[in-house]
C-alpha cells in the first residue's frame, strides 16, 4: 500500500489502528447480523427518498457503488488505503522537484514514525465515525460503521430503525453527489494537486511538520494539550496560493456536508417519524467540546474552518429558500457555479452571481 518513499507508512498506520482500536458495544451474533441486514436495507431505501427530494440521479453510465457495513478496524483500513492512494503520488511529485533527497534509511524511519502517529489517530476516529462515502481509493464505496451507529443510538435513546435510516440519508446524499456529478471528484483531486504544486517545502520538512501536528493531536486525545492554541494543519500552509486552494476546498466540502444535513431533515416525519427528536438530540451531542472537537480543532488549527462546515447548511437552506431546489441544483453544473467562501454565509450573493437575478423568495 505504501512505497519506500512515502511520507507516511500507511501499512503500519493500518496495523497500528487495528491494534489500538477500542471494542464496540456488546451485541449477540444474532443482533449484529440484524443490524447489518437493516443497514443494507436502510441504505437502499434512502436512495429513492434522496433522489425525490434533491433531483440528483447517478450518471447513467456510472458503476453502482458498493454499500459496505464495516466494523471499526475495517473503517481504519479503508481510510489508510484511501489516504495512501491520494497522498503518495502527490508526495512523489513533490520529491521530484527537490535537488537533494534524504537517504532510504532516513525516509523509512521518518515514514514509520508518522505511520505510528497516523495509526493512533485512525484508531481514535474509528470509534466516532458513523458513515462515510469513500471519495478516494476504492472507486466509491459507501461505508456504514455498524458498532458506532449502534453505540450512538443507544446513547441518544432514539428509535434504532429511524436513526439508521437517518444516517443512511446523509451518506446516500454524498453517494449521489459524487455519482450524479462526475466532475466533482476530479475537481477535488485537481485542487489537492494545486495545493501540492504551491508547496515549496522539502518532503522531509513537510513530514516533520506533519509529525508535530499528529503529536499535538495525540496530546489532545489524551487531554494533555497545552493552554496555547496551535496552528495545526495551518502550520503546513504558508503560500498564499495554498490558502486560496484551501478556501476553495473548504467551500465545496461545506456545500456537500450542508446539502446532506439539509436532506436528513428535509425528508420529514413521513419518512423518518422521529426526525425532529433525532435532530434535537444529535445537535445537543455536537455542542460539547469533547475529544472529537479537540482533535478536529487541533487538526485544522482554526475555529473558523470548523464553523464553515456548519455554514454549509445555512448556504443550502438559504439558496433553496430563495431559488427553490431547481435553482439550487445549478450548483452542480460546473466548478464555476460552486459557492465561494464568502457566499456560504450570504447565499443571496450566490443567487445573484449564478442565477443572475435579485434574491427573491422562491
Amino acid at each position: 500500500m505504501s512505497s519506500a518513499s512515502s511520507m507516511v507508512d500507511w501499512d503500519l498506520a493500518g496495523r497500528t489502528a487495528r491494534r489500538l482500536v477500542s471494542p464496540g458495544p456488546r451485541t449477540t451474533r444474532e443482533e449484529a447480523a440484524a443490524v447489518v441486514r437493516e443497514l443494507h436495507e436502510a441504505a437502499a431505501t434512502a436512495v429513492a427518498h434522496v433522489e425525490a427530494l434533491t433531483g440528483l440521479r447517478p450518471a447513467p453510465d456510472g458503476a453502482v457503488p458498493e454499500i459496505a457495513v464495516v466494523d471499526r478496524p475495517g473503517w481504519a483500513d479503508a481510510n489508510a488505503r484511501g489516504m495512501a492512494t491520494l497522498l503518495d503520488p502527490l508526495v512523489a511529485k513533490l520529491a521530484e522537484r527537490q535537488d537533494s533527497r534524504p537517504g532510504a534509511l532516513a525516509t523509512a524511519i521518518g515514514s514509520r514514525a508518522t505511520g505510528l502517529q497516523a495509526g493512533g489517530l485512525l484508531a481514535f476516529l474509528s470509534s466516532r465515525v458513523l458513515g462515510q462515502y469513500e471519495i478516494f481509493g476504492t472507486g466509491g464505496r459507501l461505508l456504514l460503521v455498524a458498532p458506532n451507529i449502534v453505540a450512538t443510538e443507544r446513547k441518544l435513546g432514539v428509535d434504532p430503525s429511524d436513526f439508521r435510516l437517518w444516517v443512511c440519508l446523509h451518506e446516500v446524499t454524498h453517494q449521489l453527489q459524487f455519482t450524479g456529478v462526475p466532475w466533482l471528484h476530479e475537481y477535488l483531486e485537481q485542487q489537492i494537486g494545486e495545493f501540492v504544486a504551491a508547496t515549496d517545502l522539502a518532503p522531509e520538512v513537510l513530514r516533520e511538520r506533519l509529525q508535530d501536528v499528529l503529536r499535538s493531536v495525540g496530546d489532545a486525545v489524551r487531554g494533555t494539550e497545552s493552554g496555547s492554541e496551535p496552528e495545526g494543519l495551518m502550520a503546513l500552509v504558508r503560500d498564499p496560493r495554498q490558502r486560496e486552494v484551501l478556501d476553495r476546498v473548504t467551500a465545496v466540502m461545506s456545500l456537500v456536508e450542508g446539502h446532506a444535513e439539509y436532506v436528513m431533515d428535509g425528508v420529514g416525519p413521513d419518512v423518518v417519524p422521529s426526525v425532529r427528536t433525532l435532530r434535537k438530540r444529535f445537535a445537543q451531542r455536537r455542542k460539547g467540546r469533547g475529544p472529537v472537537d479537540r482533535v478536529l480543532r487541533r487538526l485544522l488549527g482554526l475555529e473558523q474552518k470548523m464553523k464553515q462546515y456548519a455554514e454549509g447548511r445555512v448556504f443550502v437552506g438559504g439558496v433553496i429558500e430563495l431559488a427553490g431546489m431547481e435553482g439550487f441544483n445549478r450548483v452542480w453544473e460546473g466548478p464555476h457555479n460552486l459557492p465561494r467562501i464568502d457566499e456560504l454565509t450570504a447565499p443571496e450573493r450566490w443567487v445573484e452571481r449564478v442565477l443572475g437575478r435579485p434574491s427573491l423568495p422562491a
